[in-house]
């Protein structure tokens, strides 16, 4: 039986709080360059943008992220939703993206973690944001652990 906090966290991965809350942070992050929104505690967010998988056009997200040496690790969550994040699903029909990570911008190409590099940054990625622990146990689906590498030269 799910804790009165995990079905609160279900509900809102379930709801548009993150969409509606996501388009603002977007905007603050975008207007300043990254100098609100980028940190948040420990916690560090770029921007992501994607082509829509049926529109074609430029979908931009804010995420968290974790650095893994050159690699920037997402997590499709979705808040514990139990179905993908809109941006997965793009990533998965077009892998390159475009990245902010506060001023700088550079393009990527996004691939699932296998299963012998999920593991451990499954367990890493869990001690740097606590909530994906509970997220992995409010959803039956496997979250993907997405890894951004850089596929040209940083500029910014």
């Amino acid at each position: 039986m799910p804790s009165a906090a995990q079905r609160l966290l279900k509900a809102l991965g379930e709801s548009n709080f993150w969409k509606h809350t996501g388009r603002l942070h977007t905007w603050l992050y975008r207007t300043t360059g990254g100098r609100v929104g980028h940190r948040a505690g420990h916690i560090t967010n770029l921007l992501l943008t994607t082509s829509g998988r049926k529109s074609g056009e430029a979908r931009t997200v804010t995420l968290t992220y974790m650095p893994d040496g050159d690699d920037y690790i997402l997590v499709a969550s979705n808040g514990g939703s139990d179905r993908h994040p809109i941006w997965w699903l793009n990533l998965q029909k077009n892998r390159r993206a475009q990245v902010q990570i506060g001023k700088r911008t550079f393009a990527a190409e996004a691939v699932e973690a296998d299963d012998t590099e999920r593991p451990r940054l499954w367990a890493k990625l869990k001690a740097y944001n606590p909530f994906y622990g509970q997220y992995e146990q409010i959803t039956d689906r496997r979250i993907p652990v997405v890894i951004l590498r850089a596929v040209n030269s940083p500029k910014g």
